[in-house]
């Protein structure tokens, strides 16, 4: 008769297997789910489009359906190694679009899916004491977490190379490097099936995240160049000059709102077109001209409105 007592059609064990499955994909951004969508009907059209056209791309070939994945990969990532190449006219300008298409879906991997992998592994990082009372560190725990990421790649691919491609240590080390700056020399690639397999999900990864561990050291170098300007600020002496460029009014005296507004100036974090406007806003909302906003001022602008 009671609530714990009903029972399901399902069994209990199938119905707590299936809860982390749907939690982790509840738990993805949406934009990332959406960016992911593109991804999978980008490699999908791909894989079609280069199957159909194989005939007419010539190189070192290994699975006809894995062939053409590979090639997307490489395509979209710009790696272009050279191991296979279109070699027709129709080949030559469907790669020309797909090119272009990948280059769109990989700048929109990297603000979304990017950012959702280095959140996973901060995650991990931020049950330490150490990170709860550095919070206004986040973004250099984030450098800290994607060069994590890039060394395990690094390693995996390297690790790959030597012992399925058989390739030297230092020739593996140098494939790595030239796939994930996207040199791609040529010289040094994935020759089988296996290896274009793992490549093909190894090769966006590794790329996506070179690429945003050098977009968030640009973001620490810009942040800390903010904090910076911030201490000048406020353990700079103040000089009578400053105090007649704070005084907004030209009263004479300096208010807490006057020198707040003056120091968020040179701090850089407001500007004079973002005071007008506020003001503006202010002075359309002060209908008794009292130069203080009151209850019955925004009862007024709300029954003009």
């Amino acid at each position: 008769m009671y609530s714990d007592d009903v029972k399901t059609d399902e069994p209990e064990a199938t119905h707590r297997s299936k809860i982390p499955m749907f939690s982790h994909f509840r738990d993805l951004n949406p934009n990332l789910t959406r960016v992911m969508m593109f991804l999978a009907l980008y490699l999908t059209i791909g894989t079609l489009c280069f199957y159909l056209v194989r005939d007419q791309i010539s190189g070192d070939k290994t699975n006809a359906v894995i062939d053409a994945v590979y090639f997307c990969i490489v395509t979209m990532t710009t790696v272009g190694y050279g191991d296979l190449v279109p070699n027709s006219s129709a080949s030559m300008l469907l790669a020309c679009a797909f090119v272009f298409s990948g280059m769109v879906l990989v700048s929109r991997l990297l603000s979304r899916a990017a950012d959702y992998l280095v959140e996973k592994q901060e995650a991990l990082l931020v049950q330490t004491d150490i990170l709860k009372e550095q919070h206004a560190n986040k973004l250099r725990y984030k450098c800290y977490a994607t060069c994590l990421v890039l060394v395990v790649l690094f390693f995996a691919g390297t690790v790959f190379l030597v012992m399925v491609e058989k390739m030297p240590v230092i020739a593996a080390f140098y494939c790595v490097c030239s796939t994930v700056t996207t040199l791609g020399y040529g010289d040094k690639s994935f020759s089988s099936g296996t290896g274009r397999l793992f490549a093909v999900f190894w090769i966006l990864t590794s790329t996506i995240c070179l690429a945003q561990f050098f977009l968030y050291l640009a973001e620490l170098n810009t942040e800390t160049k903010q904090r910076e300007l911030v201490k000048w600020v406020l353990t700079r002496r103040i000089t009578n000059d400053d105090l007649e460029a704070a005084d907004l009014d030209e009263d004479g005296v300096v208010g807490a709102a006057e020198f707040i507004l003056y120091k968020l100036k040179e701090m850089g974090k407001i500007d004079e077109e973002d005071i007008s406007g506020i003001m503006e806003e202010f002075e359309s909302l002060d209908y008794d001209d009292s130069g203080t906003l009151t209850t019955s001022d925004i009862v007024q602008a709300q029954t003009t409105s």
